[in-house]
């Protein structure tokens, strides 16, 4: 379905778009201790890897791009090395990516990580309204699509990822898939499809590893784009330390086994517990999502009792013409115009005990 009827806009990027993990302005307004904070604005994993302290030459050498990081990655992908191509974090790539491609009409979700509509307008694109995949294949050149998406949680099928592809790819596109939190549930990952044309795939260690403080991750995509993509990266995209942590966490299959299990039960809790107090919470293994009306209410309630939430803001959503009012892309838009939360897993049972206190006097109407 298209959305070509849709005016596209040209207007100026936003101001710099806000994330989770800004414990430091809670500080500040709150006027709490960091220490008595229990911290839920991001979907890192509260539990993360154990790095081992890296060998003295990780810290005094200059990194080594010809050590085994790229085979090692791909062989945890399962993608051609040669697909490869190492980052300092989805960001350097986020901001990468749109200055190589030649301009033109990009998709982004109406509500989703708030980095790709910034830089595709920065880079001269033009920004095309579109409520998310509900509304099918809009007529773009570009589609950025986060699988599962941040905040809203929704899915797209590898199937309807690959049509996409395919579509994009004839036209001279290109589909973007941001898998940041696909790890922890990875079976509709399109890494079995890297390689193909009109295709990148990008994947952190900050959130299933909850690695985020080394800013590591990888573009997967086809060997002559990766090529144009490491020379505009430039040389040393990634540290000595982080190349040492991510070898050693994409090796270790007993950790990411149990990490995955317990992650799984975390979510369902976590989905659980909102829902039990009223919530109409959506959930993944890393994070849940909430839109109500009363979702600033609730954040600045939890904030006084020293629980950060990633708030959203309400938004105007524009719906495709053609829609039927009845039509699903009618409720998903709904659903996004509403202010809405962000809440990540508790490291520890105390935790998840002040996470319940802090719920029980919550308004729900």
């Amino acid at each position: 379905m298209s959305v070509s009827a849709i005016p596209a806009t040209t207007s100026p990027a936003p101001a710099a778009p806000r994330h989770g993990g800004n414990l430091g302005e809670a500080i500040a307004r709150y006027g709490r201790a960091r220490e008595d904070w229990l911290d839920l604005s991001t979907g890192i994993n509260p539990l993360g890897y154990p790095v081992p302290m890296p060998p003295p030459e990780a810290w005094r050498d200059l990194p080594d791009a010809f050590d085994d990081l790229i085979d090692i990655a791909a062989d945890y992908y399962g993608v051609p090395a040669n697909a490869v191509v190492p980052c300092a974090g989805s960001q350097a790539v986020i901001r990468a990516i749109p200055t190589l491609l030649r301009p033109g009409r990009v998709a982004v979700a109406s509500l989703t990580y708030s980095e790709y509509a910034p830089a595709f307008a920065r880079a001269g694109h033009t920004l095309v309204p579109w409520t998310g995949p509900e509304a099918g294949l809009p007529d773009v050149d570009y589609l950025v699509w986060v699988n599962p998406d941040n905040p809203t949680t929704r899915h797209v099928s590898r199937e309807t990822l690959s049509s996409w592809q395919a579509s994009l790819a004839e036209r001279g596109g290109m589909l973007i898939v941001d898998e940041a939190f696909a790890d922890a549930s990875p079976a509709a990952s399109m890494t079995s499809q890297v390689g193909r044309d009109g295709l990148v795939v990008l994947r952190s260690v900050g959130k299933f590893f909850g690695l985020a403080g080394i800013r590591a991750g990888f573009a997967l995509c086809p060997p002559a784009f990766g090529a144009q993509l490491s020379q505009t990266l430039g040389a040393w995209t990634v540290s000595g330390p982080a190349r040492f942590a991510v070898r050693t966490a994409l090796r270790d299959t007993v950790w990411q086994i149990a990490a995955r299990e317990r992650l799984q039960h975390d979510g369902e809790r976590l989905l659980a517990l909102l829902r039990h107090h009223g919530w109409p919470a959506l959930g993944t293994p890393l994070f849940a999502w909430t839109p109500h009306p009363l979702a600033p209410v609730w954040h600045e309630k939890l904030a006084a009792q020293g629980i950060w939430t990633r708030l959203f803001d309400a938004r105007p959503v524009t719906i495709p013409a053609g829609i039927s009012p009845a039509g699903a892309v009618v409720t998903t838009a709904a659903m996004q115009s509403l202010p809405s939360l962000r809440l990540g897993l508790p490291a520890h049972e105390a935790g998840w005990e002040r996470l319940a206190v802090g719920l029980a006097d919550l308004p729900v109407s």
